[in-house]
């Protein structure tokens, strides 16, 4: 399981040209699951990204994470993240999980990262979709589980 973290002013969600899912300041989380992954690493991996220390302080250090800002989690699956481009220029996604295994535990990440206290909102699984990131910093972080 992978994650691109993105902190944001704001971002959201759109298919078909109508709005989905939309946050104000928080993460933007791009999730690619792969075929060997499981609830555990969902709710560990939902665990880092709520307290994930990448938000500033009074001194401008990154020393709080999204439960102390308050701030929501927009999450997006994205099996793209899970792509082998080492043998060539066409990415493999063989190593992503099936839409079967895929789609609970992306179901699984969003409500640990709920049960962590933070307000989350998400894409539409396995539909075509654009994102909308206001990254700011830039901050972006990728975690593996």
């Amino acid at each position: 399981m992978r994650a691109v973290v993105q902190r944001v002013a704001r971002a959201r969600v759109m298919t078909g040209g109508a709005p989905v899912a939309e946050i104000g300041p928080g993460l933007c989380v791009l999730l690619g699951v792969a075929g060997g992954d499981g609830e555990p690493k969902a709710r560990r991996l939902a665990a880092r990204v709520a307290r994930l220390r990448i938000f500033e302080n009074e001194h401008g250090r990154f020393d709080r994470n999204l439960l102390d800002t308050g701030g929501a989690a927009l999450v997006v699956s994205q099996f793209t993240l899970i792509a082998d481009t080492s043998k060539g220029n066409r990415p493999s996604f063989s190593e992503a999980a099936r839409p079967e295994l895929a789609g609970p535990l992306y179901e699984a990440f969003c409500a640990a990262l709920r049960a962590e206290g933070v307000p989350v909102e998400t894409g539409v699984f396995g539909a075509r979709m654009e994102v909308e990131i206001a990254n700011d910093g830039p901050v972006t972080i990728v975690l593996d589980a």
